[in-house]
């Protein structure tokens, strides 16, 4: 079986670019400078933002649907970034280097099955998931903190 990992659209992110501190506070975001090779996932482009690049920290709606498991978390964006990273059968290093809790939803947004899944365990857990066609789709979240990392779908 074939699966997509995505990052998140940039567009709604955008306004947020270049505004001052104070700025930003009004809109609920921080703006960090990563001062470690490892810790701040940007999720657009999927990759560890490099030391002395911008973030911004914000709210993120990871499921906006009207459920129980309705979500939002702080997630950390690049300043700047523009593309969307998708990847067909690769689980972004990211992912690969964290422990996930990995959930899978319905159609109704509602929880069918859930795992917890590490380094080269976690396609395999994937699989498994995707295999049930209850599932629509796997919110990928950083098992230590609870924020969102990212969304697996069948390709």
């Amino acid at each position: 079986m074939n699966y997509r990992v995505s990052g998140l659209d940039p567009q709604p992110f955008e306004h947020l670019f270049g505004l001052s501190d104070k700025e930003l506070a009004t809109n609920n975001a921080v703006r960090m400078t990563a001062d470690e090779a490892f810790g701040f996932p940007d999720r657009i482009e999927m990759r560890e933002v490099s030391i002395g690049e911008s973030v911004l920290l914000v709210n993120h709606v990871s499921l906006p649907d009207a459920s129980p498991y309705r979500a939002s978390h702080a997630i950390f964006v690049r300043e700047g970034a523009e593309k969307k990273w998708t990847g067909e059968n690769e689980i972004p290093p990211i992912l690969a280097k964290r422990l996930l809790s990995l959930r899978g939803f319905d159609r109704d947004a509602m929880i069918v099955d859930a795992e917890i899944a590490e380094g080269d365990a976690i396609e395999p857990t994937v699989l498994r998931l995707l295999d049930n066609p209850e599932i629509e789709m796997i919110h990928a979240h950083f098992a230590i903190r609870g924020c969102f990392g990212g969304r697996i779908e069948r390709a």
